[in-house]
């Protein structure tokens, strides 16, 4: 059992890396100074802590006390404090009602250059300027779900490691292996040295179809290298990052549907179904 420390008032200073975790602007320069980031509910504090996240601290909530037991599989945490408050005071501090059980802060490991990340990898998801919290979680979560290798991020897409996204992606931000560009203009570049074959998704009617650009491609290539361009949620894909991939392909949509005005889907949707046909060809 963990031990617990009772604290009254939202303004402790043991409480600092929990404040208003609902302003993003804040937390972005809070945890970036710290070199924090926050887990919510056990299972995802639990996943953080195995995947090698030293855990600085645990707040609870006081009507939560009986997730506390469950708080101990977090293992490598169990040395932790665990800050125990009331339900107004937890509120107060983070700006919204705590629901999820428990919450906790986390350091930050160092993040790996591009390059290293995709070293083993086959299958990756590229993603350019998604700057939605909640979008790039639940990419991540279909990424890891799918089979895909590793993601690389634009240099200004939103923090994998913020609350929302790590929320979302239900701890696959913790699991599955992510880099950041250095460089946007240039950022394909490194992608294609590599050997992978870059491929931009796009609600184009003229693009090829991802699903047979994909068995075209494994039938020229066996066990080719394969990077998935996804853009933003509303503008899509830049020009530069559409030409200077090798192809451009699209989930083809259905024709009754796209009659009646529905001629794309939500960026999330469009990841699950990419990542599906990106590594149909391991799957079999």
């Amino acid at each position: 059992m963990l031990s617990t420390i009772e604290v009254g008032s939202a303004d402790d200073p043991r409480l600092a890396d929990y404040v208003t975790l609902t302003d993003a602007r804040l937390r972005t320069h809070l945890e970036a100074e710290h070199g924090l980031f926050i887990a919510e509910g056990t299972k995802v504090i639990a996943r953080a802590v195995a995947a090698g996240y030293p855990v600085r601290s645990m707040l609870l909530a006081s009507s939560r006390l009986a997730d506390l037991p469950a708080l101990g599989v977090a293992g490598a945490g169990a040395d932790a404090p665990v800050y125990v408050v009331s339900d107004e005071v937890a509120e107060k501090l983070t700006g919204y009602n705590v629901h999820r059980g428990a919450l906790a802060s986390l350091g930050r490991k160092p993040l790996p250059e591009v390059s290293a990340v995709i070293a083993g990898a086959r299958r990756i998801v590229v993603l350019e300027d998604l700057v939605d919290h909640g979008n790039v979680g639940a990419i991540f979560r279909c990424a890891a779900a799918l089979g895909v290798d590793a993601v690389v991020l634009s240099p200004r897409c939103a923090d994998p490691l913020y609350r929302r996204s790590v929320k979302v992606s239900m701890g696959a931000v913790l699991s599955i292996p992510y880099a950041r560009m250095t460089g946007w203009f240039d950022g394909l570049a490194g992608l294609r040295s590599a050997g992978f074959r870059v491929l931009a998704l796009t609600p184009d009617e003229s693009a090829a179809p991802v699903g047979a650009a994909m068995r075209a491609g494994e039938a020229l290539h066996p066990g080719g290298r394969v990077a998935l361009l996804l853009g933003t949620e509303g503008d899509g894909l830049s020009s530069r990052w559409l030409s200077e991939a090798d192809e451009a392909v699209r989930i083809p949509m259905n024709a009754a549907a796209r009659a009646a005005g529905v001629d794309s889907l939500n960026v999330v949707a469009a990841a699950a179904i990419a990542c599906h046909l990106l590594v149909g060809t391991d799957a079999g």
